[in-house]
């Protein structure tokens, strides 16, 4: 919006206004004093990149907490934020300036210097309000800003105290690194720069550390000028994004960060009864879990925590109180109740909102509009969706999402549902928005201008001619998971070229799952994957025919990496049209071979007993065999880890196999015991314990044939069994069950 420029008439006024950046009791003393004050500019602490877009702050679209984000036009991960909540000092100054039509400026160092400036840096601030607090005679420098600035209501400026507190810090403190001094010569230039162009009453709105340097009078400006000339630079642009209070945390690694952003956000925005309303809140927090909170409860936590403040001598209960209160009154002294009030609460995921006409990335411009067509919307906290594939706007959400993915971009994570199901028609996701993903955004636009476009590029070049062929494989079940047709033919392309080179059975087995689960998206996203099923089937094909030849003369570790291959193209086989066949005549190849680990010839009898290949009497056999008093205890423990690690239901029904196990157990010597429990432990320990129990009944009943196992929990009572007999038979007669 255009602005006058003051002609001036007399030597300008600058009013600096020193702030801690989020803070309510900071806010409204900003606000008050701009008001009193009336200034004809507003500098506030900032990137001055941003000045172009400051005016979008007075959009009603525009909803903190927010934050600038600038980023450099040829790297995107050279990014850096600036938020803004509602109660920060800096929020207000803009929207009072905005609102009374003044011009208003962000005079910190140029983010494109910043950027490009790779000096170490020495000196610094480190916590002044720690040292101040310490002085006060408080151990919580979070505390003691909170009661001395943060709570108070009054009319008195704190601004000159702060000043006055800052300096005498400044004055014991060695001197300010480089990029401190460029930062405040940048500032007094800003000040320098208002005064030339006649504005007469200027506001400073900056961090309370850097207040003394801005103090008449100023150095001379030759003293800065050498300070900022000849500085390398770096192109960068700026827009605005929208923020969470879960992001203005000190616990989510935010520099300027707080640690109770929702209950600072409650100070500013309440203005009477703030205990009530607040504990009125966690109470329906905690009943929203089905916990038991009544009236009651919420009028005596207040009353806790307005006598703790009277007690604590303060004028109003602070987080401290209410947090007592809460723990002791609402929660029953039940920390996990606390905790959860705590993120919900006294953080909050609170996320913003930024205006349409908010300048944004191509890929950042496409997301939103999808997005919005999809309604999809942007939640800070966790929600979960079900998605039909079979609808239209089921899969295109589920595209979008795998999109995103592929870009690094996890705005919804695959999950299980907790509707319970087997098809493959329905999707669950959990989705949580970061405000980080703005930056991911723009960095994905070095790969396109769209979000489908983007993600194929990042799939076309993950699969370079040295890309492992599991790593191509899965870029096709991307591909078709992300909708990706375009991309596709490239991919399969690759795949066959990289699957025809590779004589690796190994490697051929860890890529063809994920093909061949890959396969039957045909069924269901209506894709075309005739071309998938013959690459799987040529892969398969080479799989069997080098099979026994990967198998043999392998070492224990590569016999459990073995078997855990056999036991996935196992899985994947019935996925593809006419492959079991030839996989079992492969397995029942390397299972007559000798030369075979133990573990992996256990495991490849008992799939070809599941297959129904191998009767109980050839298995029985076969187990019988490695378990022979010739056979070394840990090659019959590795044996008996490879067969039953299939389930323990096999030997729950074959009395012959377990039979054959309980004589091999009982046979092995003392010595040897301690060699193979552990074998033994894991691969029983995995059973269900009904299953463990079942095998212990009736391995205690192998020595007495035709003898059933007692009933010791739960023994019948055949007394109390035969007094019930006539009430049964008059009930069952009354219901006609009986003649």
């Amino acid at each position: 919006m255009p602005v006058a420029t003051p002609v001036r008439a007399e030597p300008a006024e600058v009013r600096l206004l020193g702030i801690r950046h989020h803070g309510p009791g900071s806010a409204r003393a900003v606000a008050a004093e701009l008001a009193e004050y009336r200034p004809d500019i507003v500098l506030i602490e900032g990137p001055p990149e941003a000045d172009g877009i400051v005016h979008l702050a007075a959009d009603p679209g525009m909803r903190p907490p927010v934050a600038l984000l600038a980023h450099a036009v040829d790297d995107a991960t050279a990014a850096a934020f600036w938020p803004f909540a509602v109660f920060s000092p800096e929020w207000q100054a803009i929207q009072h300036a905005l609102a009374e039509n003044v011009p208003v400026r962000f005079c910190d160092l140029s983010v494109a210097v910043q950027f490009a400036d790779k000096s170490p840096d020495r000196g610094g601030s480190g916590d002044p309000l720690a040292e101040l607090a310490a002085a006060a005679g408080y151990d919580d420098p979070e505390r003691w800003w909170d009661e001395v600035v943060e709570h108070r209501r009054g009319d008195e400026s704190p601004f000159e105290a702060i000043a006055d507190a800052m300096t005498a810090l400044r004055e014991d403190r060695a001197a300010q690194g480089i990029r401190e001094q460029r930062r405040e010569a940048s500032m007094r230039n800003g000040i320098r720069a208002a005064r030339k162009e006649g504005f007469e009453r200027i506001a400073v709105v900056c961090g309370a550390w850097h207040v003394p340097a801005l103090r008449e009078p100023l150095p001379p400006a030759t003293h800065d000028r050498k300070l900022l000339t000849g500085l390398p630079k770096r192109k960068v642009t700026c827009t605005w994004v929208p923020w969470t209070h879960g992001r203005l945390a000190s616990t989510s690694g935010y520099g300027a960060g707080i640690t109770s952003p929702g209950w600072y956000h409650h100070l500013f925005t309440t203005t009477e009864n703030v205990t009530a309303s607040w504990l009125t809140q966690v109470a329906r927090v905690l009943r929203a879990e089905d916990l038991p909170v009544s009236s009651a409860h919420v009028i005596e936590a207040v009353r806790l925590a307005d006598t703790l403040a009277v007690l604590r001598e303060r004028g109003l209960a602070g987080l401290a109180e209410v947090t007592e209160a809460t723990r002791s009154v609402l929660c029953g002294g039940n920390d996990v109740q606390l905790d959860l009030v705590t993120r919900r609460l006294v953080v909050g995921e609170l996320l913003g909102a930024v205006p349409d006409e908010t300048p944004q990335a191509p890929v950042a411009a496409d997301l939103t509009a999808r997005a919005k067509s999809l309604r999809l919307r942007r939640d800070a906290l966790e929600r979960e969706i079900d998605i039909d594939l079979r609808a239209p706007n089921g899969t295109a959400k589920s595209q979008l999402l795998h999109q995103l993915r592929l870009l690094g971009i996890d705005w919804g994570v695959p999950s299980m549902s907790a509707r319970r199901g087997t098809g493959t028609f329905r999707e669950t996701w959990t989705l949580c928005w970061q405000p980080e993903f703005e930056v991911d955004l723009i960095a994905a636009g070095v790969h396109g201008t769209t979000v489908p476009g983007a993600a194929a590029n990042t799939l076309r070049d993950e699969i370079s001619d040295d890309a492992p062929l599991a790593v191509i494989t899965t870029a096709v079940e991307d591909c078709l998971l992300a909708g990706l047709a375009d991309a596709l033919p490239d991919v399969l392309s690759a795949l066959d070229t990289r699957a025809a080179a590779d004589t690796d059975a190994t490697h051929l087995m860890a890529a063809l799952p994920a093909l061949a689960r890959a396969a039957r998206y045909g069924d269901v996203r209506e894709t075309d994957t005739g071309q998938l099923r013959e690459v799987a089937q040529r892969m398969l094909a080479r799989v069997c025919a080098g099979l026994v030849r990967a198998a043999q003369g392998i070492d224990e570790e590569a016999a459990i990496e073995m078997s855990r291959l056999v036991e996935g193209v196992h899985g994947a086989v019935g996925l593809l049209e006419g492959a079991t066949e030839p996989w079992l005549g492969a397995l029942t190849a390397l299972a007559n071979r000798d030369g075979v680990p133990p573990l992996l010839a256990g495991k490849v009898v008992r799939l070809l007993n599941d297959a129904q290949r191998l009767d109980s009497v050839e298995v029985a056999l076969r187990l019988g065999r490695a378990l022979t008093p010739g056979v070394t205890p840990a090659a019959a423990a590795g044996y008996i880890e490879g067969f039953f690690a299939g389930g323990a239901l096999v030997l729950v029904h074959d009395e012959r196999l377990l039979r054959v196990v309980d004589e091999w157990l009982t046979a092995v010597p003392p010595e040897a015991f301690v060699e193979v429990l552990p074998l033994l432990r894991r691969t029983f320990g995995a059973f269900a314990w009904p299953e463990r129990r079942s095998i212990g009944e009736r391995a205690a009943a192998l020595d007495r044939p035709g003898a059933r196992p007692a009933n010791t929990e739960n023994p019948v009572d055949d007394d109390r069994g035969r007094a019930v007999l006539p009430v049964i038979s008059r009930l069952l007669r009354a219901s006609g069950g009986a003649r």
